[in-house]
């Protein structure tokens, strides 16, 4: 698994989600403005599954690594990797809904 191209690609695709998500903040009510970071976290764990599939990975097998004896699935892995990158647009996303 190229966990770099990976994160990448799920990088690419989340940046276009948080701009259909900023562009949606114009159409809802206040009531309904922090829900939006629900569906952006719905489209996080959405786009792993979709990326994974088009790449053949299955989430559930272990990742196999030489240099490490934990037994961490793909998905952990994944999530592990790019967490950082979701925190930091959903962070912008927040940022949009507040100011």
């Amino acid at each position: 698994m190229d966990i770099e191209g990976f994160r990448a690609e799920l990088e690419i695709r989340l940046l276009i989600e948080k701009e259909y998500i900023i562009q949606e903040l114009s159409t809802v009510n206040e009531e309904e403005k922090l829900d939006l970071l629900g569906k952006f976290n719905e489209k996080y764990k959405e786009l792993i599954k979709r990326i994974a599939n088009e790449e053949g990975i299955d989430l559930n097998d272990f990742y196999l690594n030489e240099n490490s004896s934990n037994q961490l699935t793909n998905e952990q892995i994944i999530i592990g990797k790019t967490m950082s990158i979701y925190d930091r647009l959903a962070d912008k996303i927040y940022e949009e809904i507040t100011h």
